[in-house]
């Protein structure tokens, strides 16, 4: 029996390539291997030449990976798109999110909110900047450790307000999803899988991820709450 094939990848699609993985068990004899953990983890071991087949994250990680000669040239293949939600502790007041003014108005009045290290936490902190905020509140963050939901922190109390990949809230017990964050202020993450240089197996890989960007996933995809990209 080959090798299994092992994929490396940031939390936000944990759930999302676990059910992906068993879809594609059922009719390939190539096993598979999931290590799931913060996105600036990942990317460093890969960079640093761990041993991985597959790296998924988002897609200007995956490309920063190329550059670095860690993931084969022209094997990307773009996953899904995926934006953020905010979420609160189940039976807590639930704050108007519907307008940017609304969601500022829910971060200045929290008490303590969280968001995490990958795209989505880039792209809140950048908006507390333009809000002219982030001096205000920046007391009241509480930062989740890469690889640590900041569902699970709002779940325990110790953050009022959080903002996280849609994909990583859904499932978590102890909260309320309040819904995603307004157009005026999303922001859209790709993730994208990509054959590590590493990869003794390539065929089995790209069999893979053939099955990971075809139609018959976009199912799955949508169950986990992200759109195929």
């Amino acid at each position: 029996m080959s090798a299994a094939i092992k994929l490396i990848s940031s939390m936000a699609t944990r759930q999302l390539l676990a059910d992906l993985i068993t879809q594609f068990q059922l009719t390939s004899p190539h096993r598979v291997t999931v290590e799931s953990v913060g996105g600036v983890d990942a990317a460093r071991r890969v960079r640093a030449g761990e041993d991985f087949d597959v790296v998924v994250l988002a897609a200007n990680a995956v490309e920063d990976l190329i550059e670095a000669g860690r993931i084969v040239p022209g094997s990307r293949v773009d996953l899904v798109k995926s934006g953020v939600a905010v979420a609160v502790r189940s039976g807590s007041p639930r704050p108007d999110i519907g307008s940017e003014n609304a969601v500022r108005r829910a971060v200045v009045e929290a008490r303590s909110l969280s968001y995490s290290t990958g795209p989505s936490g880039v792209h809140l902190m950048k908006l507390f900047e333009r809000w002219g905020i982030a001096d205000e509140i920046k007391d009241r963050i509480v930062q989740a450790p890469a690889g640590i939901p900041v569902g699970t922190l709002v779940a325990e109390g110790k953050a009022e307000l959080g903002f996280q990949q849609l994909s990583e809230l859904m499932s978590l017990p102890g909260i309320d999803v309040l819904g995603p964050l307004p157009p005026a202020v999303q922001t859209v993450t790709t993730f994208s899988a990509g054959l590590a240089t590493a990869s003794m197996q390539p065929e089995a890989v790209h069999a893979l991820l053939g099955f990971m960007a075809s139609p018959a996933a976009a199912g799955l995809k949508v169950k986990n709450g992200m759109e195929p990209a």
